[in-house]
């Protein structure tokens, strides 16, 4: 295409761009390749997106036409260099749509779904390209390929054939219209979701009402309350660093059964936003769709591709943990009572009860005050602290950087040195709650690490997260809770700003692996040893007290049954949901109702999501069948950190073992094989009952 037809496609496109030049289409000149944020326009992507796809169509069209007899080289790793432009445009607009979003970015969403989903299939479902790749699979006995190249073409085949390959020509027409029908609700259920959360707000204009909250709750909702037009009053929302404090400090039960109820009702209330027909939808058509690919549910589709290879496994580990966290939770639910009925008071302990009176009995059992522990957990100190590990672990600098391009004015950029001073990737964090930002916190990449043309392309990775703000003059204070979150997203960005492999194919790894470098990490944030250095009060900069060291260590399985048990259930209502073998009999709430009530669910606790706002497995595929991943991994983390506390916090040898057999290898190889290679033998689960307080 020459020039000039380019300019006329992308004027034809987008009218709007007629005298501007789209920073897609040229080499950015940034430090270190990094998106030129304030060049990007929102009107900039569909266009970008549209000429992405249209190249790499193209590409794949030279490789399913190309004349030469297929190799390794002109099919398998053709198909890996393919579609750059898209990637480069993708990841700028997947990244920003979750973390800076806006109306025209979501209305753009909308459009590319059904662009990409036949993109995917018009690929994986093409004859020609999936002769050529079966033709180099068929001679792979023959082939001299060294290991990273024999685990790619056998994931490229894999892909070709779990993505319809060997479908007939009807079954592939249907497995198209199932592939568009769910990019679009998968779209529809995360934004109807964004919507619903940022539309409530608890506004409180009486004092009395505040009582309970600490003061730094109560200045970060006087700073809401300004923000929204509604200065003199105070603002509650259901993001994090809002709802949770609120429910754990308010002594006025109403208002705490208010946002709770609200929070739980979330696409439940039969608006616009409802997301329940969507959700049924999405499972009925993963469940037909596994079925036309020859699986008898979406959860053994997707579970094939993972370290736990079958929902019966899934299933045994759950329920393995399931009684005894359940036991332990009663008891939890035993002792919060007895607080109540301490206190003067008859009423049955209810969900928007259970936070309330959880602090106060770890204040009256361990006089452990988290508002105190905040004042150690200072955010930058915390970051440092992170930090600090990996430099301890790793050998790895984090230098700020001012000259490194950003998308919102509060994220801050790092540029990352290995132990021998080489640069090893950029660095991004953004860490407080925006209307544009969609909840939790997550790790993601800008660019991936490959090695493209003899040169180690190097990542740009982020941490997105939604900490508590600073407010009336204060720096931002975290839980601990939120410290550990900021170690765990830090584990990920560690896992891809260590990796070393040549093709982004193998960039991934299992879904109940991937967890593994992420958890492990927050195991280091509350060792005393690591708290002594980076736990400092916010205002006299003393280190964190050795007495409140103990009694954060003394308390550290205190509510794990209501950690447990929350997560487990809704572990298992993704199985359910997952394990349908076609359309469900019941409902969306009628399903949620019987999931829970067949493991006997406690009515004092609510399930961690509810399905209309289960954003991990309906918004995309990605934690479909796979939110079990956190408690698997945690098998494999509380055991990996066995070995650093029989060797050392930071001994060298098993530092270095970690980081050659997991976090270097992306998915090179078998995520059993690498941990085995790392740790001698399989894991245990007994360090994570004990760990849990489950033994």
């Amino acid at each position: 295409m020459t020039r000039l037809s380019l300019v006329l496609l992308v004027v034809l496109a987008w009218p709007m761009l007629a005298a501007d030049v789209n920073p897609f289409f040229q080499e950015w000149k940034t430090p270190f390749g990094v998106p030129p944020f304030d060049e990007i326009k929102d009107q900039h992507f569909l266009p970008a997106i549209q000429k992405g796809i249209e190249e790499q169509r193209r590409e794949i069209k030279a490789i399913a036409g190309d004349p030469r007899a297929p190799t390794f080289a002109n099919t398998i790793e053709a198909l890996d260099n393919a579609g750059d432009l898209l990637e480069k445009v993708q990841s700028v607009f997947s990244n920003l749509t979750g973390a800076e979003t806006n109306d025209r970015l979501q209305e753009i969403s909308k459009q590319v779904a059904p662009l990409m989903a036949a993109l995917h299939d018009d690929t994986f479902l093409d004859p020609r390209l999936f002769a050529r790749v079966k033709a180099v699979w068929d001679q792979r006995g023959t082939l001299k390929l060294e290991a990273d190249q024999s685990k790619l073409l056998e994931e490229t085949h894999k892909t070709f054939v779990r993505g319809g390959a060997n479908l007939d020509a009807e079954q592939k027409k249907r497995l198209r219209a199932i592939n568009q029908e769910l990019s679009v609700l998968g779209v529809r259920f995360g934004q109807n979701l964004l919507k619903e959360t940022n539309a409530y707000r608890l506004v409180i204009d009486k004092k009395e009402d505040l009582s309970g909250l600490p003061p730094a709750v109560v200045a970060a909702a006087a700073d809401a309350a300004k923000a929204a037009g509604q200065a003199g009053k105070w603002v509650f929302t259901l993001q994090a660093p809002s709802i949770w404090p609120f429910l754990s400090y308010s002594g006025n039960r109403e208002l705490r059964r208010q946002i709770l109820t609200a929070y739980t009702k979330r696409c439940d209330n039969g608006n616009e936003f409802d997301n329940k027909q969507v959700l049924y939808r999405i499972a009925t058509l993963r469940a037909e769709r596994s079925k036309l690919l020859g699986y008898p549910t979406y959860a053994h589709f997707a579970l094939e591709e993972r370290m736990a290879k079958e929902p019966a496994k899934v299933y045994g580990l759950l329920n393995q943990l399931w009684e005894p966290a359940l036991k332990v939770a009663h008891k939890e639910a035993k002792d919060l009572q007895a607080m109540i009925k301490e206190q003067g008071l008859e009423f049955k302990l209810e969900p928007w009860d259970w936070r309330y009176y959880a602090e106060k009995v770890k204040a009256a059992r361990y006089d452990l005050d988290e508002n105190q522990v905040r004042q150690y957990f200072q955010i930058d100190n915390a970051l440092q602290g992170a930090f600090y590990v990996a430099k301890r672990l790793y050998g790895l600098t984090f230098i700020e950087r001012k000259d490194i391009p950003k998308y919102h004015a509060e994220v801050r950029t790092f540029e990352v040195k290995d132990s021998d001073g080489s640069h090893l990737g950029v660095f991004l964090i953004d860490y407080h709650p925006r209307p544009g930002k969609r909840g939790g916190a997550w790790s993601s990449r800008y660019r991936g690490q490959r090695i493209k043309d003899g040169k180690d392309i190097r990542p740009i990775t982020v941490n997105v997260c939604n900490f508590t703000r600073p407010s009336a003059g204060q720096p931002a204070l975290l839980s601990p809770e939120e410290v550990e979150t900021l170690f765990h997203e830090f584990g990920h960005g560690l896992h891809s700003l260590l990796q070393r492999i040549r093709y982004s194919g193998l960039s991934g790894v299992p879904r109940d692996f991937v967890e593994l470098p992420s958890q492990i990490m927050e195991n280091w944030a509350m060792e005393p040893e690591v708290l002594k250095v980076y736990a400092k009060h916010f205002q006299t900069g003393a280190a964190i007290p050795a007495e409140l060291v103990a009694k954060i260590e003394k308390a550290s399985k205190f509510n794990q049954g209501f950690a447990t048990v929350e997560y487990l259930a809704a572990s298992i209502l993704d199985m359910d949901w997952h394990t349908i073998t076609s359309e469900p009999g019941k409902d969306a709430t009628g399903f949620e109702n019987a999931s829970l009530e067949k493991i006997r669910m406690m009515p004092e606790i609510f399930v961690r999501y509810r399905s209309p706002y289960f954003q991990h497995i309906f918004a995309s595929a990605g934690y479909a069948a796979g939110y079990y991943s956190y408690i698997w991994s945690e098998v494999l983390d509380s055991d990996a950190f066995q070995a650093f506390k029989e060797k050392g916090l930071f001994d060298p040898e098993t530092a270095m073992a970690f980081r050659k057999q997991i976090l270097e290898k992306g998915g090179t190889a078998d995520a059993m094989e690498m941990y085995k290679s790392f740790r001698g033998r399989e894991p245990s689960v007994e360090p994570l009952l004990e760990k849990r307080g489950l033994k």
